[in-house]
């Protein structure tokens, strides 16, 4: 597994240990991040990586010039190789690694006291829990609470139906990968000049 493009293009990732980490391919993370960009969601962007895993998500943002990005996940066989991962690719100085569930840490951020240095809501979350997650409603949900209005990649192994107030901006299957992008509710348009 390897950065796909931007600064870090090229680079090697380590990923844990075990069977409970499920990396992104490179060619669903080079379409994922396509996609994101002709968005314009990731130059600039604050990114919370929820279920982090290796990082290469995350990782991948920073590489294509998002200004930060938040890692999370419960593993600290993750977070160890989420660490590496970011030292090796020179990325650590825009991140911020946490050791928690993805929902305890979105309630923190919705409640405004979870934000790491004080740093805004994210502009953009990358959401790829284990392949099985049932329980994409009450996620979905701690997402929208904690993001108002940002832009949301989910990736599961079945198609994801985002919520009422949702909006669905592209929806593309690979393989047995699914990939949502949609933008959580609270966003308001910016009038033209």
């Amino acid at each position: 597994m390897r950065v796909v493009a931007g600064t870090a293009g090229g680079l090697r990732l380590v990923t844990p240990p075990g069977r409970d980490v499920r990396p992104t391919t490179d060619r669903v993370r080079e379409a994922l991040f396509g996609a994101l960009g002709s968005l314009g969601a990731v130059e600039g962007a604050t990114v919370l990586d929820l279920f982090a895993g290796s990082g290469a998500l995350g990782i991948e943002a920073l590489s294509r010039g998002a200004a930060g990005a938040t890692f999370v996940d419960r593993s600290p066989a993750a977070l160890d190789a989420v660490r590496r991962n970011l030292a090796h690719t020179r990325t650590a100085d825009r991140a911020v690694v946490v050791r928690s569930d993805a929902l305890a840490h979105l309630a923190g951020l919705a409640r405004g006291g979870d934000a790491p240095g004080g740093a805004p809501p994210p502009d953009l979350v990358l959401c790829d829990p284990p392949y099985g997650l049932d329980t994409w409603d009450p996620l979905l949900a701690a997402v929208a609470a904690a993001a108002p209005g940002a832009v949301v990649a989910v990736e599961s192994d079945r198609s994801v139906a985002l919520p009422p107030g949702w909006e669905v901006l592209r929806e593309k299957r690979y393989g047995g990968t699914w990939v949502v992008l949609g933008r959580a509710p609270g966003h308001t348009a910016t009038p033209p000049p």
